[in-house]
């Protein structure tokens, strides 16, 4: 297993700065780097007015900022130095061309894997931390693999985040699970236990669960599909109860006691809320509809119907 003394992340956003500040308070002997093209963001992340507001970032942050801990726009060497390099940029959802409106548009991963490519020496692994569409992480083996350097080698990895806005803090010092996704050839293997040392460095090894890249990239789509399955359900409910003099959330309680189902996600309310959700419904209807699974398709589309269904009720003066 490697010994990683440098870590590099690309995007300064709402998962690349609270993550990598969280990685280096927990480790010390690392050096983060997060960097971004964005000056004015970068200029934030160095100043006392960070550019996100999350409880505990701020001292996270101050903790350790200037000693272990580094935000820049000098992207390359930042590159060049590192061990680990984070990709954490954003993934849109396409404006224009096949899958308009649905799929996630990737120019921003694409971009950062020639960059990559481009400017790296040596072995590097490489990690996927943004929301990505499965298989996304062969796009990036292609690209590296078109390089003509005798001198680069990589791996590439999916590390998925599970940030919940307001708890990101916590979410990312006392998370549910870690997932890491890699090849399952020895040296994909090995690239999966140096990221899962750094993790352990904080994370007990029994919530670090390893998988293959496939299953950790579809795992963060099904992950948020789940969870806006569950509010479109219970803003079902709640029409149904309008209608039969039962309070939702009376049923949302009564339910939410039962062990299998539990009481989270089940708050009625105005759509899902948030830009995640749909989005990633959106690109896990894509993905379905573009391997033949139609059924598949029209079920996640369901759950979007109901969310928006949701939204046009209460314009009308509707609770919903």
């Amino acid at each position: 297993m490697m010994q990683v003394k440098r870590i590099c992340c690309i995007g300064a956003g709402y998962v690349g700065g609270p993550s990598c500040t969280v990685i280096a308070q927990m480790c010390p002997e690392i050096t983060v780097t997060v960097v971004d093209v964005n000056e004015d963001r970068i200029r934030a992340w160095n100043s006392e007015q960070l550019p996100i507001f999350e409880p505990g970032l701020q001292a996270v942050v101050e903790s350790c900022r200037g000693k272990n801990l580094f935000f820049s726009t000098n992207i390359n060497d930042a590159i060049r130095d590192a061990d680990i390099i984070f990709i954490s940029v954003n993934t849109p959802t396409k404006t224009f061309g096949i899958g308009k409106g649905r799929a996630a548009d990737l120019k921003y991963i694409e971009a950062c894997a020639r960059q990559i490519a481009e400017v790296a020496d040596g072995y590097k692994i490489v990690v996927e931390k943004s929301t990505v569409p499965v298989r996304a992480a062969e796009i990036i083996r292609r690209i590296f693999s078109a390089s003509i350097k005798f001198n680069l080698s990589f791996q590439v990895l999916s590390n998925p985040e599970f940030l919940a806005e307001g708890t990101a803090i916590n979410d990312l010092k006392n998370p549910d699970r870690v997932l890491i996704g890699g090849d399952e050839t020895l040296e994909g293997q090995e690239a999966i236990k140096t990221l899962s040392g750094v993790y352990e460095h904080w994370v007990p090894s029994n919530k670090v669960i390893t998988t293959n890249t496939w299953s950790s990239e579809l795992s963060k789509l099904t992950a948020n599909a789940f969870l806006a399955q569950r509010i479109s359900s219970i803003n079902s409910i709640s029409a149904l109860c309008e209608v039969t003099g039962a309070d939702v959330e009376e049923v949302a309680h009564a339910i939410g006691t039962d062990k299998r189902i539990g009481s989270r996600f089940l708050k009625a309310s105005i759509g899902f809320g948030g830009s995640c959700f749909q989005k990633d419904v959106l690109n896990l209807i894509y993905l379905c509809e573009t391997l033949n699974l139609h059924d598949v398709a029209k079920y996640w589309q369901q759950v979007i119907k109901l969310d928006l269904g949701s939204i046009k009720e209460h314009s009308r003066g509707r609770i919903v």
